[in-house]
């Protein structure tokens, strides 16, 4: 590895433990997964924690990071890498997905589904037991190194038939289903992420359990640990909680104004 790949991965690496709370044994199945190559899809609704838990694992296990949000809009090029020009010659780039196939790092597709299908079809032969990945436009095929992990995301609830994960893609990986923390737990998320005392987080949780039983009122999808958070941070700040929660909750989550009433009604019933 030159030292110019060396500064350009290390700018991957974690080098403060990011907070997690273990729900359901899934820190030892992917170090397994990890020490076996084995790649990895997590499944679950937005803000439930998805992203914080590579990054948790990530740190465990010593490898850089390297992260893609995917969107409708990216390439095979984006992911693999392309030819620029720089000053008067044309060099190669590497991608993310080729700088962690060649490097060692976890790579990691959030919400795969939402890039296009001739996408996500260039990591099937790194997702079995080939584990390499081609570059066509150089004519190579790189071998993976043994600690590259690739793991990807996406959440169910917004699938549709034009952004449904292709069963060719989701057998080839290892999945863990995710959701919304058990009360406790999640009390000591927002608890240690906002700041807050212990009886404000403790607030903020049963709120949010009210309004995620709103679901089957017509609310679209329940209220994050992620904005649990934002609402429990901005009571730490000093705004007054009925308006926190109105700004980070309410209505981040629902543009109809009775659903909106009705969210407001359990936060003043709450605090």
């Amino acid at each position: 590895m030159t030292k110019g790949h060396e500064q350009g991965i290390e700018q991957y690496r974690l080098t403060d433990e990011p907070f997690y709370e273990e729900v359901n044994g899934e820190v030892g199945l992917v170090t397994i997964a990890a020490g076996c190559g084995m790649p990895v899809m997590l499944k679950g609704p937005t803000g439930c924690g998805k992203t914080r838990f590579v990054q948790h694992m990530a740190y465990r296990l010593g490898r850089p990071l390297i992260t893609v949000a995917c969107h409708e809009d990216l390439t095979a090029s984006d992911l693999v890498g392309r030819y620029l020009l720089k000053g008067e010659d044309t060099v190669w780039v590497d991608g993310p997905l080729t700088l962690g196939v060649k490097h060692g790092a976890i790579v990691y597709l959030d919400e795969i589904v939402e890039a296009r299908k001739d996408t996500t079809v260039i990591i099937h032969p790194l997702s079995d037991d080939r584990r390499f990945l081609p570059i066509e436009k150089r004519g190579q095929i790189i071998e993976a190194v043994d600690e590259f992990m690739l793991v990807i995301s996406y959440n169910p609830g917004y699938q549709s038939v034009l952004k449904e994960l292709k069963q060719s893609t989701k057998q080839r990986f290892m999945a863990l289903e995710f959701t919304y923390p058990p009360m406790d737990i999640e009390s000591r998320i927002v608890e240690h992420e906002a700041k807050v005392s212990k009886e404000i987080a403790n607030q903020l949780v049963k709120l949010g359990g009210k309004v995620r039983h709103l679901r089957s009122h017509g609310l679209e999808e329940g209220v994050s640990t992620r904005l649990l958070i934002y609402a429990g941070t901005l009571i730490q700040q000093g705004v007054d909680p009925n308006r926190a929660c109105d700004a980070a909750i309410t209505r981040p989550i629902t543009d109809d104004p009775d659903m909106q009433q009705s969210i407001q009604e359990l936060v003043n019933a709450m605090f």
